[in-house]
């Protein structure tokens, strides 16, 4: 049985823009996947509220990527899910897009260092909707964040086809909620899972 680890940030853990709470494991996508997937994979779910990418992240060690990261990467694992980095645009950050690319380049070398036989597949996030402008997170996301978001199918792109990973980018499938332009609905982390479960099937 393959182990798949789904390292991530609130849409991994399954965060529910209208409430604020998480969504049952039968609907966000990592735990669907489990179900879909029966006994030919053990799905580990490692998402959290928050969670950086690369930046330190002042709400401590479990919300920052790379520190938190190698304590999940065990050498059992065979496949590693890497959905992470839209926090990273918050603009208190301010990071440039060059940063960007080199932060996630760094959470791919270090499951390359720590299980080099491991299969990656980078997930790139969708486009943060106009509407976060008017939520709750106006207070961590801003036009910039915008803009910057638009740019990182490229980015994923150049890594996975440099590093060797697999690539799914969330924006050809999958839209946040209107709620707040950042979580996704029910029915999005469906498509999600399905799209992932898709690609687990294909690799070897």
């Amino acid at each position: 049985m393959k182990k798949v680890l789904c390292f991530g940030d609130s849409n991994t853990y399954g965060f529910i823009p209208s409430s604020g709470r998480r969504y049952d494991k039968n609907i966000r996508w990592s735990g669907i996947i489990q179900t879909l997937a029966q006994n030919n994979f053990e799905v580990i779910e490692a998402g959290c509220n928050n969670r950086t990418a690369f930046c330190d992240n002042p709400a401590g060690f479990n919300e920052t990527g790379y520190k938190i990261l190698p304590s999940f990467l065990t050498p059992d694992i065979n496949i590693v899910i890497l959905a992470i980095g839209i926090n990273d645009l918050q603009f208190a950050y301010n990071v440039t897009l060059d940063e960007f690319e080199a932060g996630i380049n760094k959470l791919v070398n270090i499951v390359h260092s720590k299980i080099p036989d491991a299969e990656i597949l980078l997930v790139s996030p969708s486009v943060i909707g106009e509407d976060i402008l008017h939520s709750f997170f106006a207070a961590m996301f801003d036009h910039t964040s915008i803009e910057k978001s638009k740019h990182l199918s490229v980015i994923y792109k150049r890594i996975a086809e440099k590093e060797n990973c697999k690539l799914l980018d969330l924006k050809e499938i999958a839209r946040p909620s209107k709620i707040d332009g950042l979580h996704y609905e029910e029915v999005e982390h469906k498509k999600i899972a399905s799209a992932i479960f898709d690609i687990l099937n294909r690799i070897e």
